[in-house]
């Protein structure tokens, strides 16, 4: 795939030498949004098989949101027990190439590129393994590439590795016009499946605008009590029990659990638990899992992006100070596609 060549925007240009300091939000506990502040820190510097990117724009998600709380509480063992390891939050990003270590040839400062990050994107800068990054689709802008790692790779891997969607086969999709459900409705058309999507009602016209074949309003019709079923089920809401959404299941079909708050201490882990225990005994697959980040499939949504079978909705875009309130959006729910911070 051609990476796009360095913009003449100065904002969009990489440094010509590396600052000592940068912007940053960070949190020095686990709270609300409003613990985030946006503070100085170091520009980290790059090991020899590393990336410095000068961040154009990243992207929030519920897990950044769960992170930022602490809640629930079963994910301090894996980012701190007491107050986070990392205080900066985020992931997802696109920018420009600032500094590359000894080791790298494949890219140079300049190109713009976008993949996930552990040392936080909410920031001018962030350091990531030349192995997170592809190059930015020419078709595509840093602010709609910054919307695409984490959730665009959940729908991909949720229909295609785990339910193994083929052509002619119906699909539901749940959450359809938030931030995993807006990119499933598209690569579930990609994969050449009949989909249909359940939406409140100010979102119809858009899931219907991604390409599904049908959208269910939830706020007037029960996706479970009608008498359609479906091959495949992407639950993103979790709005109701397993029982309930096994009903609109062909007898062999697939239901992928992608979500579930639950209680505050284990989150959605009952729910997956319970789907577990329950493909025992049952023709039915009930398959909860969680993505990983394979640069592989990255490349896949690159080339996805390239052809146009997947656009980024972009739901609102908040300055880099207002980072917490893009952090309070994303927590209130019901956001429609993606939330950026631009820097």
């Amino acid at each position: 795939m051609k990476a796009a060549q360095p913009s003449d925007d100065p904002a969009r240009q990489a440094p010509l030498d590396r600052p000592a300091m940068m912007r940053a939000v960070a949190q020095q506990r686990y709270g609300p949004s409003s613990v985030l502040k946006t503070i100085e820190v170091d520009v980290p510097l790059p090991g020899p098989g590393d990336v410095l990117v000068q961040v154009g724009a990243a992207s929030v998600h519920p897990g950044d949101y769960f992170v930022t709380t602490g809640k629930p509480y079963v994910l301090r063992l894996v980012f701190g027990l007491r107050r986070p390891r990392h205080g900066i939050p985020g992931r997802d990003f696109a920018g420009v190439v600032a500094t590359v270590g000894k080791n790298v040839t494949a890219v140079r400062p300049g190109e713009e590129v976008f993949g996930w990050s552990t040392a936080g994107t909410l920031a001018e800068y962030t350091c990531v393994p030349r192995d997170h990054i592809v190059p930015v689709p020419a078709s595509t802008s840093v602010v709609e590439a910054a919307a695409v790692p984490t959730s665009a790779l959940t729908a991909l891997q949720a229909l295609r590795d785990i339910a193994e969607i083929r052509p002619g086969q119906t699909v539901l999709i749940t959450g359809a016009s938030g931030g995993v459900g807006s990119f499933a409705v598209q690569i579930a058309k990609a994969f050449g499946a009949e989909v249909t999507g359940v939406c409140s009602s100010r979102n119809v016209d858009l899931v219907r605008s991604l390409g599904a074949d049908h959208v269910v309003d939830y706020t007037r019709t029960d996706f479970t009590r009608t008498d359609r079923r479906y091959d495949v089920i992407l639950d993103n809401v979790e709005a109701q029990p397993l029982a309930a959404v096994r009903r609109a299941l062909t007898p062999t079909g697939t239901l992928i659990p992608n979500s579930g708050r639950g209680g505050r201490w284990f989150g959605p882990l009952g729910r997956i638990i319970r789907a577990r225990v329950l493909s025992g005994f049952t023709r039915q697959q009930l398959k909860p899992f969680v993505s990983v980040e394979k640069p592989r499939d990255l490349l896949t949504v690159a080339d996805l992006l390239l052809t146009g079978q997947i656009t980024p909705v972009i739901d609102r875009i908040y300055p880099l100070d207002e980072a917490a309130e893009a952090l309070r959006h994303v927590g209130a729910g019901h956001t429609r596609g993606k939330v950026v911070v631009t820097t």
